[in-house]
């Protein structure tokens, strides 16, 4: 009995549950189908919840994760006073930006002006209500990619201005309203302290930093020139996503190798948590869908392979009369739902990564299909085959042979 047992190897097993497959093949594209749409939803909803996860995210970094500030240090010096224990270097901006992950950086620094006043007419004229006046911010000619700013008419000041100490300003978009500047093409001025300053432009959409809207910005050799300002306040950069542990490591070196500690740095962590709650609430919700999906499919395998035993009862009779055994017979009709249910794997697996990318084209998103998703779920669907045809396996091995020849 062993020896004959021998002889059926299983070379042999596969060959005749894929002749048993091939025998009815509209049977077997129904069949697949039930699995091609199982596994396929399972795909294409973990793709899309991958997807829609990665848009949230990429909303989300492109709000907060993008921004470091670094200030001075502050000590106590008084019940009410603290003074800084740092300065930033009037190149902090060069130094910062030959760090890996960072995308631009500006400095800025508050200019005193206490007692002057700002206008755009040279005289006092009586006839103008009296407002208070915008405040005065100095700046590095990267600080409006910076605060993701854009410049509304002109331009703004370039690495020329603050090297020659030019007096020019540009004006966030709230301050041009309150002194009455619209356009820069006839070279308007203001006047600071009675000093003259050209307008060059006017930014709008500072994104970062929503105050300077209602500033007056000018740079900062100038200040240094004209109001003696003696140091920065704060500077600001803009990295990459993911970028904000690294660029919080090495920047308070880049400043001040000798003293790093003496800044604060305010940086985001290598990710965002609500951006990965959210992924993770929308990957459970979409893969709960795609589980009932697939249970379905299982569910066509079991039943159509129940039938195919059914129908099979007189040849299962006659191979176990020519010797088969129990094993055998139920082996051969696990591996028929084990080829149904990979056939439909791959091509389901096949069909979901594509409608993802189709999908994410016509809507112009990025794509974000996990190239194990598609092994694990084609793998998938064999398992799926493997289960739902386990029950219909064994009723098929206990079938007795003079039973299924009398039936026959």
């Amino acid at each position: 009995m062993s020896a004959r047992s021998d002889r059926f190897s299983f070379q042999d097993l596969v060959a005749e549950a894929s002749a048993g497959v091939g025998a009815r093949p509209t049977r077997l594209v129904m069949t697949t189908l039930g699995t091609v749409l199982g596994i396929g939803s399972l795909v294409v909803t973990i793709g899309f919840a991958q997807t829609a996860a990665g848009q949230i995210a990429r909303q989300f970094d492109a709000v907060a994760a993008t921004q470091v500030v670094v200030t001075p240090g502050e000590a106590q010096a008084g019940p009410n006073t603290t003074v800084a224990t740092a300065r930033l270097p009037w190149d902090a901006s060069e130094r910062v930006e030959r760090l890996a992950g960072v995308v631009d950086a500006g400095l800025l620094a508050e200019v005193d002006t206490t007692g002057l006043e700002v206008t755009s007419v040279p005289v006092n004229d009586p006839a103008q209500a009296p407002t208070l006046p915008p405040a005065i911010v100095a700046t590095s000619e990267g600080l409006l990619d910076a605060v993701r700013g854009s410049v509304v008419t002109g331009r703004y000041f370039d690495a020329g201005h603050d090297a020659r100490a030019d007096r020019v300003a540009v004006l966030g978009a709230g301050a041009a309203e309150r002194l009455g500047v619209n356009r820069v093409d006839r070279q308007p001025s203001i006047f600071i302290g009675g000093m003259a300053f050209s307008v060059i432009g006017i930014v709008d959409d500072l994104q970062r930093r929503q105050d300077l809207r209602d500033a007056v910005l000018i740079p900062l050799g100038t200040a240094r020139a004209d109001f003696q300002t003696e140091a920065a306040s704060e500077l600001q950069v803009r990295i990459d996503v993911g970028a904000g542990p690294l660029v919080a490591e090495q920047a308070p070196l880049a400043l001040d190798p000798n003293a790093p500690d003496t800044f604060d740095v305010a940086a985001p962590s290598g990710g965002s948590d609500l951006s990965r709650n959210v992924q993770a609430d929308v990957n459970v919700i979409f893969i709960i869908l795609g589980v009932i999906a697939l249970l379905g499919g299982g569910l066509g395998i079991a039943n159509v392979t129940t039938l195919s035993v059914m129908e099979r009862v007189g040849e299962i009779g006659l191979r176990r009369a020519l010797g088969a055994t129990r094993r055998q017979i139920a082996g051969q009709f696990m591996v028929e739902s084990v080829i149904i249910g990979l056939l439909g794997g791959l091509i389901g697996s096949a069909l979901g990564v594509l409608s993802v990318i189709v999908v994410s084209v016509v809507l112009q998103w990025t794509p974000i299909v996990d190239p194990l998703l598609a092994i694990v779920a084609s793998l998938l669907g064999a398992v799926v085959g493997l289960l739902a045809g386990l029950q219909p396996a064994l009723r098929a091995s206990n079938i007795e042979p003079i039973a299924a020849l009398r039936g026959a």
